[in-house]
């Protein structure tokens, strides 16, 4: 007898529904699998096996033919096992057939029946949602995970005997309950209030969270650089619904939800070693799984010592910073995931690390230090809005009892300045929720200068041959300074300030400034 579950497989973030057909008869015992499976899904058929003897179901002298069509679409992953257990209960006359009806089955089974947990439910159940399911089964370990979608009966089940008894209705499987929402910003430990001295870098980062800008700190060993990008997140306001639902789905895609696996309103913080490769930090592979720049979706990333990368991997985060997606093209498909990451980096100023500290420990000549720069290409360079030199921190402000604003008060004036933006971009004004993110066809709009604004930005470009890229994004940054003030219109001054937060347009002289 022919029966046909429905199953979900995973290209990037995208769900694509398969029918998993099975035939079974009595015959010469058989367990064909064809449909361009994997080696993970060639696999399930000894588990599927196994599982269903425990379920007294012995297909030892039964011929079983399994196809997951399409043909055409590759199925990799573990998520296929209890698909094809339904069906092949289905096509024993165990189960009713039409109990499949309409239903979407995921989950990978263990040798003894149990439903183990898998890798991208939630973004699954969102795609069987949008292809109208109505139900689902998936394993009981992904429940929180699978209760965030709504408009959808999703039940869980913890072995292959519970699915029978529910398929044959005697039983009723628990309909997947939410885990209410985690969220520990008011509990970071790392605050800006630790910070001593460095004002024009805390104005940086503050600068950067408002407006989502890309940041780059340059600075001698012990300057503070690592501190406070590791501090940023403490800044940044928490997660809205819809990006909270978008970072979920990458990292369960990802395998990275951990064991509560639900929703978080706290931002990603990512920081790979400089050694990562080219894969490794913008995504690929032959299953096309995502990188960092995708997993710090929303959130930061945070590349320290950023000249010692390889170049191939940053010249690869190029399309990604300026698209906010990055697609990952395989012969047989093509995966898409986000990518608009607040990108932090920290550099030293020399490669021997200590120009400009106001000693004389620096021994780097200038063409050194013009090779060491150029390291990073200008492409990469340009793609950053802010370029911040620090020198280092004075006894002074170490021994100094007064600490620093805390993260709490600049957390109030990032806020506000977000929701001036959220406001421009729900009225239709602008095309991202962000300064960071403005499209070229957004600046004429919000961006507007006063001559004397319009004749201080035509002096710098021409002074420090600003490309075009760098051109607006000055005027974004600008606007972010506006934002955080509350005026509705650019002045000069928050063109002048938007300039001078771009030091490598012009050459690095750091300096022993107050601290």
């Amino acid at each position: 007898m022919l029966a046909t579950a429905v199953s979900s497989a995973l290209v990037g973030l995208d769900a694509h529904p398969v029918r998993v057909e099975v035939e079974a008869s009595r015959g010469v015992p058989h367990f064909d699998l064809v449909g361009l499976a994997e080696a993970a899904v060639r696999e399930s058929r000894v588990r599927v096996r196994s599982a269903l003897m425990q379920v007294g179901i012995d297909i030892c002298d039964c011929r079983i033919v399994v196809n997951l069509a399409p043909a055409d679409l590759k199925k990799s992953g573990n998520g296929f096992d209890l698909a094809i257990a339904a069906a092949t209960l289905a096509a024993l006359h165990a189960v009713p057939t039409e109990s499949l009806d309409g239903l979407l089955v995921l989950g990978e089974l263990s040798l003894t029946g149990t439903v183990h947990a898998i890798r991208g439910v939630l973004p699954q159940l969102l795609g069987a949602r949008k292809q109208g399911l109505k139900r689902a089964i998936v394993p009981r370990v992904n429940e929180a995970e699978a209760a965030l979608v709504e408009g959808m009966d999703v039940r869980t089940a913890g072995s292959l005997k519970e699915l029978v008894d529910a398929l044959r209705g005697d039983r009723q499987l628990p309909r997947a309950q939410a885990t209410p929402m985690v969220c520990k910003h008011d509990e970071l430990c790392d605050d800006l209030h630790e910070v001593r001295g460095q004002p024009s870098a805390r104005r940086a980062l503050e600068v950067a969270a408002a407006g989502g800008h890309n940041l780059l700190l340059i600075g001698p060993p012990g300057a503070g650089k690592t501190m406070l990008a590791r501090r940023i997140p403490s800044i940044l306001p928490p997660l809205l619904p819809h990006e909270a639902l978008e970072v979920t789905a990458i990292h369960s895609v990802a395998g990275l939800l951990g064991a509560i696996r639900t929703l978080t309103r706290e931002r990603p913080f990512r920081a790979p070693h400089h050694t990562v490769s080219e894969v490794g930090l913008v995504g690929g592979g032959d299953q096309a799984r995502p990188g960092e720049v995708s997993l710090a979706h929303h959130g930061v990333l945070f590349l320290d010592e950023f000249s010692e990368f390889r170049r191939g991997a940053l010249e690869a985060l190029r399309q990604p910073l300026e698209d906010g997606v990055v697609t990952i093209s395989r012969a047989h498909a093509k995966a898409t995931f986000p990518a608009r990451p607040l990108l932090v980096c920290a550099m030293n100023p020399c490669a021997c690390g200590y120009l400009g500290d106001g000693t004389d420990r620096c021994g780097c000549s200038p063409d050194r230090v013009r090779a060491y720069r150029a390291r990073l290409s200008g492409p990469v360079v340009d793609r950053i809005d802010l370029h911040v030199v620090l020198g280092p921190v004075t006894v002074g402000a170490l021994q100094g009892r007064v600490p620093g604003e805390s993260s709490r008060d600049v957390l109030v004036r990032v806020e506000a300045a977000r929701e001036v933006q959220r406001a421009r971009f729900i009225a239709g004004e602008v095309s991202a929720g962000t300064n960071g993110a403005l499209a070229v066809r957004d600046l004429d709009r919000v961006t507007r200068l006063c001559a004397q604004g319009a004749a201080l930005l035509g002096a710098a470009v021409d002074r420090l041959s600003l490309s075009a890229r760098a051109y607006s994004k000055v005027l974004r940054v600008a606007r972010t300074l506006a934002d955080l003030e509350g005026t509705p219109s650019i002045g000069p001054s928050h063109v002048a300030e938007a300039i001078g937060l771009r030091v490598l347009d012009r050459p690095l002289r750091p300096s022993r400034g107050p601290q």
